[in-house]
């Protein structure tokens, strides 16, 4: 993205310059995650998935910090719960970027 700034040039004619538009953080969009919730989470939440908006540089952490506070059943799993993120396990530091899909998925047990 940049931002178009005109200037008059010594012999009097208009020069049009383009200089990157740097943003902050605070200033990007934020990020659309999609979340799963796989058996005990599912049955928790009462939902297969659902959609959380968080800031630019969010954390898989920051996504579970949101989703607790909206359901907070969640605990009762959360120390044996494994993230994966895109289909791969992450741990919760890992950055989450829009689109992603963050499935949450609570210790399954059979024979």
């Amino acid at each position: 993205m940049t931002d178009e700034t005109q200037v008059i040039d010594a012999n009097g004619e208009a020069i049009t310059t383009q200089e990157p538009t740097i943003r902050s953080k605070a200033e990007e969009p934020p990020v659309e995650v999609k979340v799963v919730f796989f058996a005990r989470a599912r049955d928790l939440t009462g939902l297969t998935d659902t959609s959380l908006k968080v800031p630019s540089g969010s954390t898989a952490s920051d996504c579970l910090s949101k989703l607790f506070s909206e359901f907070p059943s969640l605990e009762e799993i959360r120390r044996s719960m494994i993230l994966a993120l895109n289909e791969e396990y992450v741990p919760e530091t890992t950055v989450v970027k829009h689109k992603d899909e963050l499935a949450i998925i609570p210790p399954i047990s059979g024979g």
